[in-house]
């Protein structure tokens, strides 16, 4: 490894020195010097902004000189010279694509991390147009063009690279998020239904951001063109407003995460399955089957009921019996429903609770409450109904009965006497 990077270090060297001896200017004659200090001026008061060689242009005068090609115009030359530029871009995205990239990910497939599986795939193709463009701009570079043309091949390149560069990241972005949504569902973490927007929102932001970078290395002012913008942007602000509380709505739910894909939830008067969470809206498949969107500005507002991460299904309810059922056979039954719980395997002992609590205006009411082990919600369903039967069971082996709304009418006076004289 040392030797190789001494090896790379050395070159690198002799390239810059190379470079600097051939930029340095001949020694010439007090005369030749006068006439080109002359024809500088004249270059310099004609054309007052002239753009530096970038690095490409650089590496096209290193092969030009080292060709001895000094001529001002095209010849075969520079056509052969361009077509190596041409074939030797094709070759190498070749052998990249081929070979250099088919070995890396074999090395990846040996990797614990499933991270370097993605990522080789995604930037296989970047590369490769990478190399493609460097080629094509490196072959135009060499011929002698106009000045408007070698001024829209600058503007074409640094859009290009520019535009080929982003286009990595942001494959390699979009599979780093990939392989964190990976993890997160595999994890089970509660961010895992939120991922799919998370990545949309991220993806967005470094579009925008990309995009403002090309525009500022083509030489405009970004922040001018923000400030231009600024009017409209409020506008725009105003305009959207439910948009944008929807928008912050979601950050809400995803920072707080109540509930994600496929939990059963009560938000408002709705209760359902929760299907999606987009950036704008909630969707809830309800339980006739019909599917509820919700704005996320609502959803953030509004208190919501996790049904499907309950603990335990606590059931409670009032059992009332007749007025003529006796103390004794009162407090038997009590006992009956409080062994009844008990014994049921799917109740959780410590939450059985049976008492005789109210005398009612038409009933003796007898408390009863239950929690079931589980938290399942047809289980839960399923052991109140078994509850029911055995409680209804119990009442008619002691013969007992249920009571129901009852009134009694006592009449008194001549209207009594009356009534009581007709039926007589």
């Amino acid at each position: 490894m040392k030797r190789i990077f001494r090896l790379w270090f050395a070159t690198l060297t002799l390239l810059m020195s190379t470079l600097g001896a051939l930029a340095q200017p001949a020694k010439t004659t007090d005369a030749a010097e006068a006439a080109r200090t002359a024809l500088a001026a004249t270059v310099a008061t004609s054309r007052a902004d002239v753009r530096s060689p970038d690095l490409l242009e650089h590496i096209v005068d290193v092969f030009l000189r080292f060709f001895n090609v000094t001529s001002s115009g095209n010849t075969a030359i520079h056509y052969a010279i361009s077509a190596v530029f041409i074939v030797g871009a094709i070759l190498l995205r070749r052998f990249l694509t081929t070979i250099f990239f088919n070995q890396l990910k074999k090395l990846a497939a040996k990797t614990e991390t499933t991270l370097d599986d993605k990522l080789l795939p995604a930037l296989e193709s970047p590369v490769a147009t990478f190399v493609m463009v460097t080629g094509i701009f490196a072959a135009l570079k060499v011929l002698k063009l106009s000045e408007t043309a070698d001024q829209s091949i600058a503007a074409g390149s640094t859009v290009a690279f520019s535009m080929v560069i982003f286009w990595g990241l942001l494959r390699a972005f979009d599979a780093i998020i990939d392989h964190a949504a990976e993890i997160a569902k595999v994890k089970q973490m509660g961010i895992a239904a939120f991922m799919p927007w998370i990545k949309k929102s991220l993806i967005a932001v470094f579009v925008v951001v990309g995009t403002l970078m090309i525009v500022q290395s083509l030489g405009y002012n970004v922040s001018t063109i923000l400030q231009g913008l600024g009017i409209g942007g409020l506008a725009f602000a105003l305009a959207a407003q439910d948009t944008i509380a929807n928008l912050f709505g979601s950050l809400v739910v995803a920072i707080d995460q109540p509930f994600k894909i496929g939990e059963t939830v009560k938000i408002g008067t709705h209760t359902g399955t929760v299907e999606d969470i987009g950036l704008r809206s909630t969707k809830i498949r309800l339980i006739d089957k019909s599917l509820v969107v919700m704005p996320n500005k609502l959803v953030s507002s509004e208190a919501i009921v996790n049904l499907s991460r309950s603990t335990q299904r606590r059931v409670e309810q009032v059992v009332g019996l007749t007025y003529d059922t006796t103390p004794d056979q009162l407090a038997v039954i009590v006992e009956d429903f409080r062994g009844i719980l008990l014994a049921d395997a799917e109740v959780d002992p410590t939450s059985v609770m049976v008492f005789f609590r109210d005398l009612s205006a038409s009933s003796l009411d007898v408390w009863v409450v239950y929690a079931s082990r589980e938290a399942d919600l047809k289980e839960g369903f399923a052991l109140k109904q078994r509850m029911n039967l055995a409680i209804m069971r119990a009442v008619a082996a002691r013969r007992l009965s249920f009571a129901y709304p009852t009134s009694v009418m006592h009449l008194d006076g001549p209207v009594a006497k009356a009534i009581a004289g007709g039926k007589g």
